[in-house]
């Protein structure tokens, strides 16, 4: 192990005792080209000031992880996963009396919005609770007030086309100069709430589990961790819906699910 190596394995070993984040089974690579751009943005001179900053300062610790965890999202990102979803896998839930679903490592939330407006659309957002939970409590305001750019939504028009959607995206919010506001009733079946898939514990059982493009930034260990994790949150016959790059080949959960198709969507059997 270089010397790069061991200052970035302390400082995460500090991080851990001292804010309880554990970064330790993060890509080495991804995190290290992160650190680096935080320490261009913040104008650190070298490792050890950062260090220092976050070891000293308690508020800081919060942009530390914002910058550390990725947060790239859209709305209906990868539209035959959604059409899939849409298509397939709803009509199956749609016999439940109440239908739990679970966006893990939900960033900004506008995965979370686009099941909602699929179970709108679905007549099933009533009886349906969406969990969105993120390590990031910043993004998840983000999701919460349900506030986005004006600039994205007409690539979100567009994905929530090739989905299958057929309304006028536009009557599922409401513009404000440069922002739009979605409508509240696609938020009040929302529940936002900070958790942390490397080190909390399942916290229901669910009928549909979303982590799209999270396990990439992980090691083959934590990546196994998480999917145990998802593996005890769902029943039988449950879904879980994972990114585009990301499988369930080399896992030991494997035998416990086969594919739907082609578009990274498995059934729990």
């Amino acid at each position: 192990m270089n010397a790069e190596d061991l200052q970035l394995t302390q400082l995460l070993s500090d991080i851990h005792d001292k804010y309880g984040y554990d970064f330790s089974d993060y890509s080495p690579a991804s995190l290290r080209r992160r650190m680096d751009r935080l320490m261009m943005l913040d104008k650190f001179s070298n490792f050890a000031e950062m260090r220092y900053r976050l070891m000293t300062d308690p508020v800081y610790i919060r942009r530390f992880v914002e910058e550390l965890t990725v947060n790239v999202t859209e709305m209906f990102r990868d539209p035959q996963v959604y059409q899939r979803l849409r298509s397939e896998v709803l009509p199956r839930l749609a016999a439940q009396p109440l239908i739990r679903i679970w966006h893990a490592g939900c960033s900004t939330g506008e995965e979370v919005y686009s099941m909602a407006i699929l179970l709108h659309e679905a007549g099933l957002l009533e009886k349906s609770l969406l969990y969105a939970t993120d390590i990031n409590p910043e993004v998840l305001n983000v999701g919460m007030n349900g506030i986005f750019p004006l600039s994205y939504m007409k690539k979100y028009s567009e994905n929530y086309l090739l989905s299958g959607g057929t309304a006028d995206f536009s009557s599922y919010y409401t513009a404000v100069y440069d922002k739009v506001i979605f409508n509240h009733h696609l938020r009040s079946r929302m529940i936002y709430s900070t958790h942390n898939l490397v080190s909390d514990s399942s916290f229901n059982e669910f009928h549909l589990v979303m982590c799209r493009n999270v396990l990439i930034y992980f090691e083959r260990p934590l990546q196994e961790r998480v999917l145990t994790l998802f593996d005890e949150s769902l029943g039988t016959e449950a879904f879980l819906c994972l990114g585009s790059k990301e499988t369930l080949r080399f896992s030991t959960v494997k035998t416990n699910y086969r594919p739907l198709g082609r578009d990274k969507i498995w059934i729990k059997s």
